[in-house]
């Protein structure tokens, strides 16, 4: 039986069966946890009720979701509607649970929180009434995870002392300490949603052959997935592009798009929104994001975890919220606490008022290199100061998006006078806003910059003058290596010079002028080293901020009437964040002007900044190809590492949407702006940046009276609505997922094959051979491309053997269902550099025992074919970029057991934990070169056979075949996550705790 999407009246039954059905599961659970002991188990307390998922249940009350803003924005077809119909049955199963629940510790400060004109807005456990003057003292992100703890507080999950140790952040957060952290929702989009929706069918099948509850796998908090990462630049320059991109990414994707049409019906509690809405973070910001909960009349600071590391935007709304793998969030989906190392806090003090001209994204590109030198990595940063006041909720969401980027898990901007005429300006209702500002104020977590500021306590401090920030971009392969504008010229050419590397081409100065010449569609054209051949406005990070959106919408006006146009042969494009883009920048009569210079709208969804550019026109593919021309892309996006926004494009910048329009017309970014003229405009008058570059006031007066609320409530009115092509996707109605032997796309992970209910424990590896030997900077772009699947790789060759013609490849990001298409895609990026190669770029590595020379996924299967372990070798941030569990999962197929580092990206260790994968730091000081370590050699990890014998942190020995031994830190760094380890990942872990409750 097959439903389509607008059968409300059917998917309505089917959400009341299936709450009924979890529900009665639900009630069986909760009891059965109050009746054991956790005495009774081989745990720790601690350890108990960090992982027990049956107690995990008992807070559904704290976390069950309110789905509107104060206004009724759904729509007949909306899937809020529909989760609205089960809403009753919910309350009243929260009412039994919260009867049967231990009681909570911090009963006697739940406070009334009175309305103005009489009533109440609902009920608060109030951190005043604590009366702990170590309160007022804490950064205003540490209250957030203290209020929850206190809230969550029943002994249990979560003890006074978790409670005491966050109080006490002063003293506790240097020693590491752990502590239970429960977020109000989880955030998913389509990349990482899918198989994050794929691991979930396939627990539940697990749970079936198991002899279980297969119904016991459903999410316990709010999910909110936005399809945002499938629409690829296919067709650029035309007015028809929305329509043609969105036609072409059904077909690629309609089988993908089903799938998770199928999730939001046979799983309840998520919420999908469907192709062509926005980017996931610019919607999460304007719609999703609550600020404040009230639900069932507790209220309760908003939280969010998301399967993508630009998660953090929401944090310049002041909602707390951060990426985590994928494995990660599935388990947050499933009511785990998250367990997390207390953190420090750095806080960042602006003052002053950026300078005329300057951007956001100048400020954002400055902060990024401030925090990065500073190292903020595992750590929050908190911004106050009187330079708050300057920024507006926008540019502060442009800073808290890069959070990734300067490596902190939060850049966190408290609620204030601005996020409360944000949150008006985007359709919150007023008494919404009422509710959220009197209740952080009764918090005291709200921050009003007119009454006199407590002083606060931080780990470190860093103060900027916004007067100081100045024009500038970044790259051309990382995202914090800025450069100001003024030096641009200056450093192009150095990177010319330089030898390979992150600021380095290696290009003989004979060469550096060298012209390549074509013809492009019967008219002359030319390439040079810098020629920019890729301009796009894109990603998350800056189009969501009109200030940028119609600066740029000024920069294409002022120039077009000057005469200026960009070059035909150079790939234009805009993706907006969300549909009230389009609105402001028609509104404003600005989007002609963009149109003129190439830059039409060619879709809603994160395009060029995750590697979905599409592909260039083959005369100037060839041309840079048989030239060997650097040619250069310029994005406003906030990645830019090798490989990823395009394969024939070595040289990457972000810059300021208003910079990428200049860039364009400038056609190269070996320029300087300052001495050097953009083009020749009418009558054959020179023009100069100056001339075309708009000035902050008039900036100002262009929002003012084109960005209007009224765009945002029509625009999030119909979000859930779809378009045609959604509507017409048919999806089963069974619970179970019927899997396609055949499919590309979905296909059965083999995670859970021959799992039995005795946890495998831990091991260590014996005689393993290094399968890549990597230095620093390796990010997860590196280790699992998202982006275009090489004609020559093992992907390759497996879909064709499939009956995939090339032109339907698709990307790597849009085939991470498939666990065959991703283990072979896995280290696959055509500029990762092996040592084991010897300075040859690309997806290979020597096959130690025979010394030939083979693409990564087919040495690998050689040695798991022979039952030889393998480790991985690397240097400082191993993983750093994106929250890609893939990254994780693959090395994982492929059989590698370990990975030596330097350091680790925060997020991509906690995944490789979760798919039982070791991760181990050499040493301070040590490396695999100072160890005189070549990766021929075979390695032996001395792990203790018992769990119970390995602590959080502990050296361990580890012994190659050629004599030397070495210390490693084994980086397990919580009691929960050796746990994980004992049970060969985070997925089985969960399908057995399930099991046993």
């Amino acid at each position: 039986m097959y439903i389509a999407a607008s059968s409300s009246a059917a998917f309505i039954r089917a959400s009341r069966a299936r709450f009924s059905s979890s529900l009665s599961t639900f009630s069986s659970l909760s009891r059965t946890s109050l009746a054991a002991s956790p005495l009774q188990s081989s745990l720790s307390l601690t350890k108990y009720r960090s992982l027990s998922f049956s107690s995990a249940f008992l807070s559904l009350r704290s976390s069950a979701p309110r789905w509107s803003h104060g206004f009724d924005w759904k729509s007949p077809l909306s899937l809020r509607a529909q989760i609205r119909t089960a809403a009753p049955v919910i309350e009243r199963f929260q009412r039994k649970i919260a009867t049967m629940a231990s009681e909570n510790a911090f009963k006697g400060i739940l406070t009334s929180l009175p309305k103005p004109g009489g009533g109440e807005f609902g009920k608060f456990y109030s951190l005043p009434a604590l009366n702990d003057p170590r309160i007022d003292k804490l950064p205003y992100s540490i209250r957030i995870l203290l209020e929850s703890a206190i809230r969550n507080c029943d002994n249990f999950q979560v003890t006074k002392e978790d409670v005491e140790k966050i109080i006490d952040w002063e003293n506790t957060s240097p020693k590491q300490v752990e502590i239970p952290f429960k977020p109000a929702r989880v955030l998913l989009q389509d990349f990482t949603g899918v198989p994050a929706v794929v691991d979930l069918a396939s627990m539940r099948d697990a749970m079936n052959k198991l002899g279980g509850d297969s119904n016991k796998i459903n999410p316990l908090v709010p999910v909110d997935l936005v399809i945002d990462h499938s629409v690829q630049v296919d067709v650029a320059r035309s007015e028809n592009a929305v329509q043609s991109n969105m036609e072409l990414e059904f077909q690629r994707n309609r089988e993908r798009f089903a799938f998770l049409k199928w999730g939001s019906t046979a799983f309840s509690n998520m919420l999908v929104v469907p192709p062509g809405s926005g980017i996931v973070h610019q919607v999460n910001l304007e719609y999703l994001g609550r600020v404040v909960f009230n639900t069932d009349g507790i209220l309760y600071p908003d939280s969010v975890v998301g399967t993508d590391s630009h998660t953090t935007m929401i944090d310049g709304l002041g909602v707390a919220g951060w990426g985590v793998g994928g494995i990660e969030a599935e388990a947050a989906m499933l009511g785990q606490p998250m367990s997390m190392v207390l953190p420090g806090v750095v806080g960042f003090k602006l003052s002053g008022k950026l300078r005329n001209g300057v951007t956001a994204t100048d400020l954002v590109l400055t902060v990024t290199q401030m925090l990065r030198k500073h190292g903020v990595v595992g750590k929050f940063v908190e911004f106050y100061g009187e330079g708050m006041g300057e920024l507006s909720l926008a540019d502060r969401a442009t800073i808290a998006n890069m959070s990734p980027e300067y490596g902190a898990t939060m850049g966190f901007f408290p609620v204030d006078h601005v996020t409360l005429q944000y949150l008006k300006l985007t359709g919150r209702s007023d008494e919404t806003v009422a509710m959220i500002e009197a209740y952080l104020r009764a918090n005291k977590m709200f921050v009003d910059y007119n009454e006199p500021q407590q002083e606060r306590v931080y780990s470190s401090y860093l103060e900027l003058d916004l007067a100081d920030v100045e024009p500038c971009i970044s790259g051309p392969k990382r995202p914090h290596d800025r450069v100001p504008l003024k030096e641009m010229k200056a450093d192009w050419r150095s990177c010319l010079d330089n030898k390979v590397g992150f600021k380095g081409f290696s290009v003989p100065k004979e060469s550096q002028n060298k012209v390549a010449k074509f013809s492009f569609h019967g008219q002359p054209a030319e390439l040079k080293h810098g020629s920019v051949v890729i301009a796009a406005i894109t990603s998350c990070t800056n189009t969501s901020n009109p200030s940028v959106m119609l600066g740029a919408g000024l920069v294409a006006k002022k120039a077009y009437e000057l005469g200026l146009e960009v070059k035909p042969w150079i790939k234009t494009s805009l993706a907006p964040g969300s549909g009230v883009v389009t609105k402001y920048l028609f509104q404003s009569g600005l989007q002609k002007y963009l149109n003129q210079q190439g830059f039409h709208i060619v879709g809603y969804g994160c395009t060029t900044c995750i590697g979905n550019s599409g592909e260039l026109d083959e005369s100037v593919a060839s041309a840079i190809s048989e030239n060997d021309i650097i040619a250069a892309a310029v994005l406003s996006g906030n990645r830019n590492f090798e490989g990823r926004v395009h394969p024939l494009t070595r040289a990457n910048y972000l810059a300021s949407p208003p910079l990428v329009v200049a860039y364009a017309l400038a056609g190269t970014v070996d320029i300087d702006f300052d001495k050097e003229p953009i083009g020749i405009g009418k009558d054959g008058k020179i023009v100069y940046f100056k001339d075309i570059w708009p000035s902050t006031d008039e900036i100002a007066e262009v929002v003012r009276s084109s960005v209007l609320s009224d765009m945002f409530k029509s625009t999030y009115e119909a979000i859930t609505e779809g378009n045609p092509m959604w509507n017409q996707l048919l999806v089963p109605s069974n619970n179970l997922y019927s899997w396609d032997p055949r499919s590309t796309y979905i296909h059965e992970p083999p995670y859970f094959k021959g799992m039995t209910m005795e946890p495998p424990g831990p091991h260590g590896v014996k005689d393993a051979y290094c399968l890549l030997n990597f230095g620093d900077s390796i990010t997860t772009d590196h280790i699992s491309p998202a982006g275009s699947i090489h004609k020559d790789s093992p992907a390759a060759k497996y879909l064709i053997e499939h009956g995939v013609d090339r032109k339907d490849f698709n990307s790597y990001g849009s085939r991470r269902g498939n666990d065959e298409v991703m283990a072979r895609g896995t280290f696959a990026n055509i500029r990762i550099v092996n040592k084991l190669l010897n300075g040859e770029v690309g997806p290979k590595t020597i096959h130690i025992p025979t010394g030939e020379k083979l693409y990564v996924f087919d040495a690998a299967m050689r040695y798991k074919t022979a039952g030889q372990d393998t480790i991985v070798l690397a240097g400082t941030e191993y993983g750093s970029g994106s929250s890609r569990d893939w990254a994780a999962k693959g090395p994982m197929l492929l059989g590698v057991q370990a990975v030596i580092a330097k350091s680790f990206e925060r997020i991509h260790r906690s995944n490789l934990v979760g798919m039982g994968i070791i991760p181990l730091c050499f040493k301070p000081g040590e490396d695999a070169e100072t160890l005189g370590l070549t990766g021929h050699e075979r390695y032996t990890i001395d792990l203790p056979s018992k769990i119970s014998e390995i602590r959080p942190g502990q050296d361990v020995t580890v012994v190659t075949d050629t004599g030397k031994s070495f210390t490693c830190t084994v980086r397990f760094d919580t009691e929960v996550e050796l746990e994980y380890f004992n049970n060969g990942g985070i997925l089985p872990y969960v399908i057995r705790n399930l099991m046993k409750h």
